[in-house]
C-alpha cells in the first residue's frame, strides 16, 4: 500500500515539495507558530532489541503501535493545532528486502491515518527505511511508499529542507542520486543565503553530531569531514537548526549559530529518556524547542511559556 492509497491525511511529497503548503501562500512571515517533531517509531525494534537480535528479531511490534497511537492522540488534542508533524526517519525497523517490512509498513500507515487531517505529515527517510547503503531500488521503494526522499516546503515565511541523510553516510551504490541531492540542496541554500526567508530549518535522520562538531566518528553521527562540510554549508546559508533522530536518546549541541537538535524516539529507547515528542516554536527572532514525554504531552499539553511565545506579534 502506498501513502497515496492509505488515506486523505497524507500529503505526499512530490516534485521535491509538499503540496499541503502551496509556496505562493506561505513565503511571507505571518507570525509565530509551532510544529511537532517525532523520530524513530521503528516498528519492530523493541522486540529485536530485547532479544539481542536486531538484524532479524523484529517479528512483533504491538508496543510501538500503542506508543505511536498515543503520540497521534496527543498531537490531535493540541490547541491550537501544530502547523505539521514531522517524523525524522526510521519509520519501521525491517530493512529493505527483509521479513516483516510489508506488515510493519501497513501497520504504521494505519496508525498515521488517525492524524488530524488539518495537521500535515512530513516524512523523513532513515537508514532502516532506505538501507544503510541505499540503492536506486531502495530509494524508489521509499518514494513510492512514503513520498520523495528529499524536498523543501515553506510555512509562514520559513523554509524547511528535508534531506536523505543516507546519501551523506554511504552513497557508494547510488552516487548519481547523491549528486542530484547535492545540486538541489545548493540551490535551496542559495535561497536561504539571500535571506529570502525568515528562517531556514533542516530535517534529516542522522545527526551531524551528537554533542560537538569535533567529536569522534560514531554509528550515530556523520563522519567528521562530512559533518564539517555540511555544517559550514548550513551556517553560511544562515540555517538556524537541524532536527534529527537516529540516536534514540536526546542530545545535541551548537556549531557557530547552528543548533543541532537530536530527539529521542517515539519507539525504542536506548538511554534514559522517555518515549516522546518535541514541540518546536518558531518566532520572528528564534526557534525554541522542548522534548515532552508522551504521557506529559497527553495529560498537560504544551507549557504556558511556549504558548506565550506564540502570542507575540
Amino acid at each position: 500500500m502506498s501513502v497515496a492509497e492509505a488515506g486523505g491525511v497524507f500529503h505526499r511529497a512530490r516534485g521535491r515539495t509538499l503540496d499541503a503548503f502551496p509556496a505562493e501562500n506561505e513565503r511571507e512571515w505571518k507570525g509565530p507558530f509551532y510544529f511537532i517533531q517525532g523520530a524513530d517509531p521503528q516498528f519492530g525494534l523493541m522486540k529485536a532489541w530485547s532479544t539481542g537480535n536486531c538484524d532479524s528479531g523484529g517479528d512483533e511490534w504491538r508496543q510501538e503501535i500503542r506508543l505511536t497511537e498515543q503520540a497521534v492522540q496527543a498531537i490531535n488534542k493540541l490547541s491550537p493545532k501544530p502547523k505539521f508533524f514531522v517524523l525524522c526517519g526510521d519509520l519501521i525497523h525491517a530493512m529493505p528486502g527483509t521479513p516483516w517490512r510489508k506488515e510493519q509498513t501497513e501497520d504504521l500507515q494505519r496508525v498515521l491515518r488517525a492524524v488530524d487531517r488539518e495537521i500535515p505529515l512530513v516524512l523523513v527517510s532513515g537508514n532502516h527505511d532506505v538501507g544503510n547503503v541505499p540503492t536506486a531500488e531502495t530509494i524508489e521503494e521509499f518514494c513510492r511508499t512514503w513520498g520523495d526522499d528529499y524536498f523543501s516546503f515553506w510555512v509562514g515565511g520559513v523554509l524547511f529542507l528535508v534531506l536523505n541523510s543516507q546519501f551523506l553516510y554511504d552513497a557508494s551504490k547510488c552516487p548519481a542520486l547523491k549528486q542530484a541531492q547535492d545540486r538541489w540542496l545548493d540551490l535551496q541554500l542559495g535561497i536561504a543565503e539571500q535571506r529570502r526567508c525568515q528562517h531556514a530549518v533542516v530535517f534529516q535522520h542522522i545527526p551531524l553530531f551528537l554533542q560537538s562538531i569535533d567529536e569522534d566518528d560514531d554509528y550515530f553521527n556523520l563522519t567528521k569531514s562530512v559533518r564539517k562540510e555540511m555544517a559550514d554549508k548550513f551556517t553560511k546559508a544562515g540555517v538556524r537548526a537541524v532536527f534529527s533522530g537516529h540516536y534514540h536518546r536526546n542530545a545535541g549541541g551548537t556549531y557557530q549559530n547552528l543548533d543541532m537538535v537530536v530527539s529521542s524516539a517515539i519507539g525504542c529507547q536506548l538511554g534514559k529518556d522517555t518515549h516522546g515528542l518535541r514541540v518546536v516554536v518558531v518566532t520572528a527572532e528564534k526557534i525554541v524547542h522542548r522534548y515532552y514525554s508522551l504521557d506529559e504531552l497527553s495529560e498537560k499539553g504544551i507549557g504556558d511559556d511556549l504558548m506565550d511565545l506564540m502570542k507575540q506579534k
